[in-house]
């Protein structure tokens, strides 16, 4: 088991790859596609779930905003300049609010899907990160 300073400084490099790829696919996202990355893991959720919907209470779980940050993002997201989200509510509880992925909102997904994987692998070989992961995982782990 590594020493308290070794765990630390191995959770600090996790925790830089881990912001400096984040930093990289947002740059990309927002140039090519005009969207963040929370963004994108929202198009992620919602076009990975049954029937390609999803509670906003479930989204907001998964991306990891606020009940109103998430609330707000579907709406940007909805409005009829983006169009890749839509929101409605459930016809057996009218308190349940979703949001339904669009056509086009899954079209901009699939394009921006295979940029993020391309920049991942880009990234993970340029920095030697994917054996390094691993190591630092196993010590970790120990």
């Amino acid at each position: 088991m590594p020493n308290n300073t070794e765990c630390l400084d191995l959770w600090l490099s996790v925790s830089h790859f881990h912001s400096s790829i984040n930093d990289k696919l947002e740059q990309v996202l927002l140039g090519q596609y005009d969207i963040s990355l929370k963004e994108f893991y929202v198009l992620k959720f919602v076009s990975s779930s049954s029937c390609k919907e999803l509670r906003l209470q479930q989204l907001q779980e998964k991306v990891g905003l606020s009940q109103s940050a998430t609330s707000r993002l579907v709406d940007r997201m909805g409005a009829p300049s983006v169009g890749a989200l839509e929101r409605h509510t459930c016809t057996l509880d009218r308190r349940g609010i979703y949001t339904r992925i669009t056509e086009l909102g899954e079209q901009k997904y699939e394009q921006a899907l295979a940029t993020v994987s391309q920049v991942l692998h880009e990234e993970l070989r340029r920095y030697g990160i994917e054996t390094e992961l691993e190591n630092l995982i196993r010590k970790l782990l120990k």
